[in-house]
């Protein structure tokens, strides 16, 4: 499987932060994308979508179309917001296997998680899972011709 779109997703978000080096600058730009999320539909925040382990409120609704996976996501925070952006703009798009294969490295490479408390690195982690979850669920769908 090539998992080219995902790993050029995340060498465009290696750039967004290029400029970004001090942990104060990233923390901005993580704001920043968690403003830009999508609206989020509010029958959507039940039970079923709230990201667990995340210690702030955040919910990830999923659909899948055509072997596709398509997210999105609210927080009442805005870095958990913009920790969702950051998942959002790399796994939003892709087909279920690329989100199970295709780790996000680039939040290693640019050191988010080194400047995260452990409750936001946990949610950041929790989030990832579920989006892994909700890809699997996908694959276990029935295939219609």
């Amino acid at each position: 499987m090539n998992f080219q779109s995902c790993l050029e997703k995340q060498d465009r978000l290696k750039k967004s932060f290029s400029s970004h080096h001090t942990s104060e600058e990233r923390y901005s730009k993580i704001i920043e994308l968690g403003r830009s999320l999508t609206s989020y539909p509010t029958e959507s925040e039940t039970p079923e979508h709230l990201v667990k382990g995340c210690q702030s409120l955040l919910y990830l609704k999923s659909t899948y179309e055509n072997g596709i996976m398509y997210f999105v996501a609210a927080s009442d925070a805005l870095i958990s917001a913009g920790l969702a952006s950051l998942l959002l703009s790399i796994y939003s798009g892709e087909a279920p296997e690329t989100i199970l294969k295709c780790p996000p490295s680039v939040l290693t490479e640019l050191q988010i998680t080194n400047y995260l408390s452990q409750n936001r690195a946990n949610g950041l982690r929790s989030l990832y899972l579920k989006m892994q979850q909700d890809a699997l669920k996908a694959l276990s769908l029935p295939r219609t011709q």
